[in-house]
């Protein structure tokens, strides 16, 4: 497992470089797939199925390396990434990465309460640092900003529960000693950015 995990570090490292080879025009033919999931848009309309649009390459590119290695295990996903080439999971990122992010079009009220609670978690759990200020994050950081609220809340469960890693343990340290009432009200504040 280690090794698996250190091989997808060491692939997603070198795609930096390989950004100007990415056909986005190509990824749109081959998100077709995709979209049933996770949006016309990229932005997904489906319970607990996260939003793709403006996702950084660096990040798209990784989680699917980790799916098709098995190191990251969702089945439907794990499935559909078995056997994909390199060069369609980096022109699906960047078809993914170029798409305009926003919320989905169920997005929830903004609770004040709610809001606020979540607000006031996010500066000293340092948020802001890997996922930047306005939460849209970078190379290898999710896009967290107006993203699915379930799906926020589930995946930050999942790294307080250590059922998810990702390339590393940040995630995991991040939310350590979180509530599930916590939780919430973090993923509440954060759907609710543009």
């Amino acid at each position: 497992m280690l090794a698996r995990l250190l091989a997808a570090a060491v692939l997603a490292a070198a795609f930096p470089g390989a950004a100007l080879a990415q056909d986005a025009r190509r990824g749109a033919d081959l998100a077709q797939t995709c979209l049933a999931c996770h949006g016309d848009n990229g932005r997904s309309q489906i319970e607990d199925i996260p939003s793709l649009a403006g996702q950084p390459t660096d990040f798209i590119t990784l989680q699917m390396i980790l799916f098709r290695e098995g190191i990251r295990r969702v089945p439907v996903m794990n499935q559909f990434a078995a056997d994909i080439p390199d060069r369609d999971i980096e022109d699906l990122a960047a078809y993914f990465d170029g798409l305009r992010p926003g919320p989905p079009d169920d997005r929830r009220p903004r609770d004040a309460d709610l809001y606020a609670a979540g607000q006031a978690l996010i500066g000293p759990r340092h948020c802001a640092t890997c996922h930047v200020p306005d939460f849209g994050g970078r190379a290898q950081i999710p896009r967290i900003a107006a993203q699915r609220e379930e799906f926020l809340a589930r995946s930050m469960v999942e790294y307080r529960e250590g059922r998810r890693a990702g390339a590393d343990t940040q995630m995991n340290g991040a939310v350590v000693g979180l509530s599930d009432p916590d939780i919430a009200a973090i993923a509440h504040y954060l759907a609710q950015q543009d």
